[in-house]
């Protein structure tokens, strides 16, 4: 027989042999429901299990609280620049932000839960929009907004969802909001642990999740711990220019979407959106339909208290009708990105990003190459030194530094065909949660 100090080494060996688990955080009742499940980050958009958390959780009664957000603010500097409309400055500040509440408790055999999700852009992002370069998307002034990262809208997310059993390891889930997340693309960037630290918005945003806020979506699907099928009907519109209301609309538009988490580390999803084109607004083309695929994969590790690293890497393209100069024309188009961060002991955050998109000339106002698509890229990097002040808040200080690749086409544009950009910002933003 083996004595107790043998025992306690041969012991000791198996636990060291034992494979590195990864830190999951969750939130459950009595009965063992999930009531805040880590893959739970954007709608109904799936995370890895091992995606940390972050954010202020509190019991209150038979509901599980939970608050999290993230304020920047933001000194932007973009030289070279020849085409600002209206000979706009070179040089801005900003301050990008939102916040997010959601209330979850258990009904019946199920849970339920109630989300918002408030951002004062509207009074904190001016002139149409951040500086960014080579970013396309909404409405402004009566024009479509380009180089600049339209602010988002005072209500991002005001619904309501249920998730109960349905047979055996599979449940089933209902989502609806006045505004809301359709079931399309990876988890919005401001959530993704790959970009949230980043102030600066992807370029490719709007090919891979420009429905994360949808005015109007009712959403159902199926799921067991590893796999997710659903389906949304939605209103397809951007949002218009004012900012502070609902621009609710007709369901015109549908999407579904197949989620998978191979392990706790990994998540990965594709998904499929026919939808009414969202500038039809601008172009006057009311029933011109866009049908765009996204493609994704998220991965995240943790490799002791604080210390993580994510990345993300995602394709999406749309295809359908576009107007130019009075002219409609069928356009395909689409963009692809990888992007990473890696926090060192919740002090240090290095992150980068690398996208490579194909834009409609007359998106960037290059109106004299027609539908021509321009290919081009960007890279991205940048650091965050944040510091712990108590109370569950974390503030820090970064700064990030970018260039455009851009084609012969756009070079007399932006004074070369390598435009550089800068920013250096204030974060603050809750610290991890550890159950």
């Amino acid at each position: 027989m083996l004595s107790a100090s043998a025992s306690a080494r041969v012991s000791a060996q198996q636990t060291q042999a034992q494979p590195e688990a990864p830190e999951v955080h969750e939130h459950v009742d009595v009965a063992g429901t999930l009531l805040t499940p880590t893959t739970d980050f954007s709608g109904t958009a799936w995370l890895p299990k091992a995606t940390p958390m972050l954010g202020l959780h509190r019991s209150w009664r038979e509901w599980d609280l939970r608050l999290d957000g993230t304020v920047f603010v933001q000194f932007l500097y973009e030289p070279g620049d020849r085409h600002r409309t209206g000979g706009a400055a070179n040089h801005q500040l900003v301050s990008p932000n939102w916040v997010m509440a959601m209330a979850r408790r258990r009904v019946g055999a199920g849970r339920f839960g109630l989300r918002t999700m408030l951002s004062a852009e509207p009074w904190t992002v001016s002139d149409c929009g951040a500086l960014n370069y080579l970013a396309v998307g909404e409405v402004c002034d009566n024009d479509t907004i380009h180089d600049r990262e339209q602010p988002h809208d005072l209500v991002m997310e005001l619904a309501a969802d249920y998730d109960g059993p349905l047979m055996g390891e599979w449940r089933w889930q209902a989502y609806a909001g006045l505004a809301g997340e359709p079931a399309f693309g990876p988890t919005a960037y401001p959530h993704r642990p790959s970009a949230s630290i980043n102030p600066i918005a992807p370029i490719s945003h709007h090919w891979l999740d420009a429905t994360h806020i949808a005015f109007g979506v009712v959403t159902a699907g199926v799921h067991n711990q590893r796999v997710k099928a659903e389906a949304s009907l939605f209103n397809g519109r951007s949002p218009d220019e004012q900012r502070t209301n609902l621009d609710l609309g007709a369901f015109d538009s549908a999407s579904a979407r197949l989620s998978v988490l191979p392990t706790d580390r990994l998540s990965l999803q594709l998904s499929v959106a026919h939808m009414r084109n969202p500038r039809a607004m601008f172009e006057g083309l009311p029933n011109a339909m866009v049908t765009s695929i996204s493609a994704s994969g998220t991965y995240v590790r943790t490799f002791g208290p604080g210390t993580s690293w994510s990345s993300t890497a995602a394709l999406g393209f749309s295809t359908g009708r576009e107007i130019v100069s009075g002219i409609p024309f069928d356009s395909t188009n689409g963009a692809t990105l990888i992007e990473t961060s890696m926090t060192i002991a919740d002090r240090h955050t290095v992150f980068g990003r690398a996208e490579l998109a194909a834009i409609p000339a007359h998106h960037l106002h290059a109106f004299e190459f027609g539908g021509e698509n321009l290919t081009a890229g960007k890279l991205e990097g940048g650091y965050v030194r944040q510091f712990s002040i108590g109370k569950g808040l974390s503030p820090g200080v970064g700064g990030t530094a970018g260039i455009s690749l851009l084609p012969p086409e756009l070079a007399p544009r932006y004074s070369g065909s390598v435009a550089p950009s800068f920013s250096i910002f204030f974060i603050l933003r809750p610290t991890r949660h550890a159950m």
